[in-house]
């Protein structure tokens, strides 16, 4: 098989069982935290092989490096909850700033582990690495191993609609030298944009309840942490919450679940707006997201 035709099949969704690594900053939002028990909870085809802090900074964090250091203990907690503590020694701390520049990266426990662990697969037998927050730490491991960029697939929530008037959304706009690296780098690259796509995976106080509370611990927490915050953060009674990241992992999992087509892969802006060239590598682009079906599945395996 070609190269070419070798790119095509790793931009394709995998049949079988996979290895996976999630990068995550699981404090950050409410939806993190379904998303990392989701695909612990499909190891019928997704073989979790690490987890990384990301870093991210807003109201809930003191800068990146408190949002990293609080991403992972959130992410030792909700293993708590799921009676996975046999998973902890498989996550690891991740940057503690985004990058300075597109040349140098950012050294940490995660990227170094990143960049020996993606060495370990071929342009056949890919790893996958879903990225749901700042993409600093894939964008590292990159930078510190380039001749990585044929064995993995990244699968990235962030950026907006390729409609979209602008490219403002909280993962990209954190380090747009980071994912101008992963985007430019030519690696396979399956994107999930926010606005204008994924801000359709939206949850309810009411589904919620029903279809969660009460049936375990980690259950409980999640129908909490969301009601609080959507609750506090809309001015209407009638609120509705997006659960955005659950998708990247979904793509992984159904071709029902999504709808996508390949394109060029798109130029981050440093002025917040996406440039486009025809004669770029292709991507595969998420352009609809089958709501129902994916939050059916994902509220089966979370009750179980």
């Amino acid at each position: 098989m070609t190269q070419d035709a070798l790119f095509l099949k790793r931009l394709e969704r995998p049949q079988g069982v996979v290895d996976v690594v999630l990068d995550t900053d699981t404090y950050n939002e409410v939806d993190d935290q379904f998303a990392l028990a989701y695909l612990v909870k499909s190891a019928d085809k997704l073989n979790l092989k690490a987890i990384y802090a990301a870093p991210f900074f807003n109201g809930k964090s003191t800068g990146p490096a408190d949002g990293m250091e609080k991403s992972y203990q959130e992410i030792m907690n909700i293993l708590e909850l799921m009676d996975r503590e046999d998973l902890k020694a498989c996550v690891y701390r991740g940057s503690d700033r985004y990058l300075a520049d597109e040349k140098t990266p950012v050294v940490s426990d995660s990227a170094k582990h990143l960049a020996e662990l993606a060495m370990q697969y071929t342009p056949e037998k890919p790893l996958y690495v879903v990225a749901i927050g700042a993409i600093t730490n894939v964008a590292s491991a990159i930078l510190m191993q380039p001749q990585m960029i044929d064995r993995i697939v990244v699968v990235w929530l962030g950026g907006t609609a390729l409609h979209w008037p602008d490219s403002l959304e909280f993962n990209l706009m954190q380090d747009v030298a980071a994912a101008r690296v992963v985007m430019g780098c030519g690696a396979a690259f399956v994107q999930l944009p926010c606005a204008g796509v994924v801000s359709a995976f939206t949850t309810t106080q009411g589904e919620l309840e029903m279809h969660l509370k009460g049936k375990n611990k980690l259950c409980d927490y999640l129908t909490g942490i969301v009601i609080r915050d959507g609750s506090a953060e809309s001015p209407y009674k009638t609120w509705s919450r997006v659960i955005w990241d659950v998708t990247a992992v979904g793509w992984l999992l159904d071709e029902s679940f999504m709808s996508d087509y390949l394109t060029p892969t798109p130029i981050p802006q440093y002025d917040n707006h996406y440039s486009m060239d025809s004669r770029r590598h292709l991507m595969r682009y998420v352009y609809h997201i089958n709501r129902d079906g994916l939050f059916e599945d994902l509220f089966r395996k979370l009750a179980q």
